[in-house]
């Protein structure tokens, strides 16, 4: 589907000669937002109002480094310095690799605390999924992680009712493209309600908020970086996010299943004892 456009200009406004860029922004607006959300929820399950700034402090760092260290090793061959591999004003971050730098500091963090990481993780799951909708949002204004060519029919059936401000970025070379972007940060959403039903209506035990966001965004991920043109592999033909997506689910799945079976989750989400709360109902009944 042939398409003439321009680009949006990458950049959000300038700090004297240095150029602020609006992946950034919202990366960091996803990260703010993500941050009073598990606040107020942390405040509701007894936690101090501080212990997800300081989380944050070290997390974002350790989510940066990650994200760009995954990418980079992946694509060691484009880089010809040092200096090339630290710039990321216009993108070149990967997901997975934030959420193996946030996820390690959290559990190191947690333990020097001695909080339960699995508390800490379900309540930060829809903060999670929260920073990677507007993050993919960064991925929008800089004309990056799109899909194939869209065909006619594709573009007739669904696509012409998306607006045109979003159409005209995926017009790339003069072909309109998937906005995949779209459908992920779409998918999160979808994610974020589930997530928020399992904590304020379901109430499930510790862990399953966290492992099922996983489970949830890999899934979502697994189809979607299968139309992207810009997949990261490990080898040709096997693209890594789809290997790590199909890890994280049958992980989550053997975590979510041996924690039961040993007692580990015996503790509801808000924190609730199911020992206690068995031993009750015995009581009633004598």
């Amino acid at each position: 589907m042939y398409c003439t456009a321009e680009p949006y200009d990458r950049v959000f406004f300038n700090l004297g000669p240095l150029p602020v860029y609006w992946y950034g922004v919202l990366i960091m607006l996803g990260a703010l937002i993500g941050l009073i959300v598990a606040q107020r929820e942390g405040k509701r399950l007894g936690l101090h109002k501080d212990f997800f700034i300081d989380l944050l402090v070290f997390a974002i760092p350790a989510a940066i480094v990650g994200a760009r260290l995954y990418y980079v090793i992946f694509q060691w061959e484009n880089y010809d310095s040092l200096l090339e591999i630290i710039d990321i004003r216009e993108g070149g971050l990967a997901i997975h690799g934030a959420l193996i730098g946030s996820v390690l500091t959290a559990w190191i963090y947690t333990r020097y605390k001695k909080v339960s990481f699995w508390k800490i993780a379900d309540i930060a799951a829809p903060s999670l999924l929260i920073g990677q909708m507007l993050g993919r949002w960064g991925n929008f204004m800089n004309q990056e992680a799109y899909g194939g060519p869209v065909s006619e029919a594709a573009y007739q059936n669904v696509l012409q009712y998306l607006p045109d401000w979003i159409m005209n970025q995926m017009c790339v070379d003069g072909v309109f493209h998937h906005p995949t972007f779209l459908y992920e940060s779409v998918w999160n959403f979808l994610g974020l309600i589930l997530l928020l039903f399992l904590r304020y209506k379901v109430n499930p035990r510790r862990g399953v908020i966290f492992l099922s966001y996983l489970m949830w965004y890999s899934f979502g991920r697994f189809f979607i970086e299968g139309m992207r043109t810009d997949s990261l592999y490990i080898v040709p033909g096997l693209r890594t996010a789809q290997v790590i997506s199909i890890l994280l689910i049958i992980g989550s799945l053997i975590v979510l299943y041996y924690r039961k079976q040993k007692g580990y989750a015996d503790e509801l989400y808000d924190g609730t004892s199911l020992k206690k709360k068995s031993s009750k109902k015995k009581k009633k009944k004598k």
